[in-house]
């Protein structure tokens, strides 16, 4: 596939990183010349230098026959131009663009269609990160929280404390414990070290366990793991940008929420806006301020300024302070392999970002995919097509269908109802089939694998 990346910044050059290891033909697009010399120093793609959005420009980069345009430039403007050049000019068939304000958002379906701005899949960062922040807020305890099949199923991340009932003992006894409640052990990560769960295999204190199971059955196995967290009551967010603010008002009705700005402006614009959510003027690594808002009794210290430094910073204060657990936004990713244990979940922007494109960027018929551990691992939803001739999948069971290395499928969803994967599961032709890679080069193979032959004719 041809694909035409607008923006060499840390999204468009992970994007980029992704894509290329998948055996694309990709073309990054940039007005500073060094970022793109500094991915060809790494990559095997295509750059030209010049401004995204002029006709000029995509047509050196090849737009004529390109696949697809993924604009995802620091301006919401010079993308949604982009895509309407490539449309008018060269007919591009699929046109993604990233769209950061929410004043563009909030008219999404009038503005972006064929007649108008001719956008096929519009991807909002900040959207994205909020709903992530708002589902691990909402799971005490959690890592991560990512929902598959509109949210019916969920992987959750919780690391192994000392006193879960599982801890120490072999998986197969999670069933023994709950014998109602179907879940399975997607993999387990002790020490950056990926392991691939057997029944024998024994959880220890400090893993990162993912599992998958049904969203009303997350609570019920996320004690076998660990202690159970009360629920949060009381939230602090520093930072009142896109993110911050949305979060706050998302919350606001369900917890006591507190949001500190630096700027007066906008505190006075966050208090009309907001209803419940108390509007602090102020910084968050102030700590005069904290303690005064009673920082040791806050649940949750969220830092989501638009500075990496700030962020980590207040994080660390806070915990000091006594909050209970902080969520820090960080987008240097060399900077979220530093972080130690005082801050608690460290939120990337890019990786949540990347997830997205994806999903709609790759082969088959992927509707979710969600990148953990900092990329190295993913998370994929891929329906499942054909009959017993054509595919490799369809009227197997699980436990007959040969995986690449590094590969297991968590759970399956049929139109309803979800199937935990059990060896005597058998895939059906239209199921939404949950897959993890321990190593997100295999994806390639995932995909022959659900592809159709030419046996089957829809």
């Amino acid at each position: 596939m041809k694909i035409i990346i607008l923006g060499a910044g840390q999204v468009g050059g992970t994007l980029a990183e992704h894509l290329a290891n998948e055996q694309n033909d990709i073309i990054v697009v940039d007005t500073d010349a060094d970022k793109l010399r500094a991915l060809t120093d790494h990559l095997d793609i295509g750059t030209v230098v010049g401004g995204a959005s002029h006709p000029n420009t995509l047509y050196q980069a090849g737009a004529e026959d390109a696949d697809m345009l993924v604009a995802v430039t620091n301006s919401d403007e010079i993308n949604m131009m982009a895509c309407q050049v490539a449309h008018t000019l060269f007919k591009t068939p699929t046109k993604i663009c990233r769209v950061r304000s929410p004043n563009y958002l909030t008219h999404q379906e009038q503005l972006f269609s064929r007649d108008h701005i001719p956008v096929d899949v519009i991807i909002g960062p900040e959207q994205l990160v909020t709903k992530n922040i708002q589902r691990l807020i909402e799971n005490p305890g959690a890592l991560q929280v990512l929902d598959f099949a509109k949210g019916r199923v969920q992987l959750v991340a919780v690391k192994a404390y000392h006193g879960g009932p599982i801890v120490g003992h072999e998986l197969k006894e999670i069933r023994r414990h709950m014998p109602k409640v179907d879940t399975r052990v997607a993999a387990i990560f002790r020490q950056d070290r990926a392991i691939i769960p057997e029944g024998d295999t024994v959880v220890e204190i400090d893993d990162d366990v993912f599992f998958i199971a049904a969203k009303e059955n997350i609570k019920a196995v996320m004690s076998e793991l660990r202690k159970v967290d009360k629920p949060y009551k009381r939230v602090m967010i520093a930072g009142g940008g896109n993110i911050g603010a949305t979060l706050a008002q998302n919350l606001e009705s369900k917890y006591q929420v507190k949001l500190i700005e630096k700027s007066y402006a906008l505190c006075r614009t966050l208090s009309e806006r907001l209803k419940h959510c108390i509007v602090l003027h102020g910084s968050g690594s102030e700590p005069q301020l904290l303690a005064s808002e009673n920082i040791e009794a806050t649940d949750v210290f969220c830092a989501l300024t638009n500075s990496d430094e700030a962020n980590i910073m207040m994080s660390m204060l806070a915990k000091r302070m006594g909050a209970k657990k902080v969520i820090t936004l960080i987008t240097n990713a060399a900077y979220a392999e530093l972080v130690g244990d005082e801050i608690d979940i460290a939120i990337s922007p890019q990786q949540i970002t990347i997830g997205s494109l994806l999903t709609h960027v790759r082969k088959g018929d992927i509707s979710n995919v969600h990148s953990l551990r900092r990329g190295a691992a993913e998370a994929i939803e891929v329906t499942a097509h054909g009959d017993t001739r054509s595919s490799k999948v369809v009227g197997r069971r699980l436990e007959d269908i040969t995986l690449p290395k590094g590969v297991t499928i968590g759970a399956i969803v049929r139109e309803e109802k979800v199937l935990i994967a059990h060896g005597h599961v058998v895939v059906e032709t239209d199921d939404h089939v949950i897959i993890f890679l321990l190593d997100r080069k295999q994806i390639g193979a995932v995909e022959k694998l659900f592809a159709v032959g030419f046996g089957f004719f829809s």
